[in-house]
């Protein structure tokens, strides 16, 4: 097994839990925590979870089409579905729908470097073979 050197590390603190404060200890970022559909100002987990994904994955494609010495533009979009099961509320899980384009590579060629990009993508790794359903889909660049 391979050993692993820490590269960064942070810490988040929550109080209130969907309908409280989150912030990151060193105090350089704080967020209101919403329940979905809330009109209050803040954000809710999925969304949180949704903007971190989208960031990682992203700089996998981007690492992967680096190696293949490709530097179309490129995008994601990450939709995160929050479902429970209706006869139990306490079954809760997530689903993550995962689009991304690249400019001027059609849809196979993208789909190749998307599925590489799930590979070696942090978020994706963390949530393989776990309660997190997840697709991938390549689709037309479009900003």
């Amino acid at each position: 097994m391979a050993e692993y050197e820490k590269q960064y590390s942070t810490t988040s603190v929550n109080t209130g839990g969907r309908s409280g404060k989150s912030y990151l200890e060193d105090g350089s970022y704080e967020v209101n925590i919403t329940p979905p559909g809330s009109k209050r100002d803040g954000a809710n987990p999925e969304e949180l979870f949704a903007l971190g994904y989208s960031a990682c994955f992203h700089a996998a494609l981007e690492a992967v089409m680096g190696q293949e010495n490709i530097d179309n533009k490129s995008i994601v979009r990450h939709t995160v579905n929050y479902l429970h099961d209706p006869d139990n509320n306490l079954d809760i899980k997530l689903q993550v729908e995962i689009r991304g384009g690249i400019e001027g590579l059609d849809e196979a060629e993208t789909q190749k470097l998307l599925d590489k990009a799930h590979e070696v993508c942090p978020y994706s790794r963390a949530i393989q073979n776990g309660h997190i359903d997840v697709s991938v889909e390549a689709v037309p660049y479009e900003e």
